[in-house]
């Protein structure tokens, strides 16, 4: 079984990249979405999203980056995929998912479920645009208001060329409400013919295999399940081999939330650091009471310095 690091936008930049795939049991991971409109964007700004390309498209720890992209111009999207992989990306990812308004009002992310021919274009001149061995995968919700067009969509992207097809099982309407609807997974599984990979509401060892049972998918995208237990793909592939869970205890992650911290001193307004610390420690307050406890310490806290040793 394969697991990834979700992308999410102004959550999971390169530095948390590196952050959590430090921890391990993560197989690949994906850019915040690059938004293509009308233009072919310069090489500097997928090096500014995507740092790692710098490094083989690799986090330091060694796992792979796709990069995703998210727009509604065919043509325009191939333009960019080709740039993309002529910078040596090791896959396109495409946001069919983002639920946005900013995004859907602009023609981007879920709204596009309500058009199945418009995702196949899509799909089918990104796939003409890249050489064969950089695979082009897609990401969708089960649609926008409702699941009337699912399979429809599903189809759509696995006949356009979809290598792969990460769903999260809820719609656009439904955001980040519980529950997610793992069984629809199944049903988009039985109508395509590309791997199918299930997202959304995995926060638990327990989830992922009620997940795996109602989907019928060994792989799962994990997004804030891993933000708030940095553990958590490790724990799942424990469990799946019968061993004891393979935790990472706080004095580990605090070195790791420590080093998080200082690299982004500097790189940008004084309130930066302390902001992206802060943002991190709320999730993480739902696994560590540690984090509670140092999320208290420096909450009012605008300029943070280096956290000590």
């Amino acid at each position: 079984m394969r697991i990834a690091l979700a992308p999410m936008e102004g959550l999971v930049d390169a530095p948390l990249r590196t952050a959590l795939t430090e921890i391990g049991g993560v197989d690949w991971c994906v850019t915040e979405f690059v938004r293509v409109t009308s233009t072919l964007l310069p090489p500097r700004y997928f090096r500014r999203v995507a740092p790692e390309s710098q490094h083989g498209w690799k986090t330091p720890a060694g796992v792979l980056l796709k990069m995703q992209l998210l727009g509604s111009d065919p043509v325009c999207l191939a333009d960019n995929a080709a740039r993309a992989a002529e910078l040596g990306a090791s896959g396109i990812d495409l946001n069919f998912g983002c639920p946005a308004k900013t995004v859907n009002r602009h023609r981007g992310g879920a709204v596009l479920l309500q058009e199945p021919e418009l995702l196949h274009a899509i799909v089918r001149e990104v796939r003409r645009a890249v050489p064969a061995h950089i695979p082009v995968t897609s990401k969708m919700r089960l649609g926008y208001t409702d699941t009337a067009l699912v399979l429809d969509c599903a189809r759509a992207l696995d006949e356009g060329g979809s290598a792969e097809l990460v769903v999260h099982a809820r719609t656009k309407a439904d955001g980040y409400k519980p529950p997610a609807h793992w069984h629809w997974i199944a049903r988009i599984k039985d109508v395509v013919k590309a791997p199918v990979v299930a997202n959304g509401e995995i926060w638990t060892v327990e989830d992922y295999f009620r997940c795996r049972s109602e989907s019928a998918c060994d792989d799962v995208m994990l997004g804030r399940g891993l933000v708030a237990r940095p553990d958590l793909a490790r724990q799942i592939r424990a469990a799946i081999a019968g061993e004891a869970p393979d935790t990472v205890e706080w004095p580990e992650l605090l070195g790791i939330i420590r080093r998080f911290h200082n690299g982004l001193i500097g790189t940008g307004a004084p309130t930066y650091a302390p902001g992206r610390l802060k943002q991190w420690l709320g999730y993480l307050r739902r696994s560590y009471p540690e984090a509670t406890a140092l999320f208290r310490e420096i909450r009012t806290q605008q300029q943070l310095g280096a956290l000590p040793a």
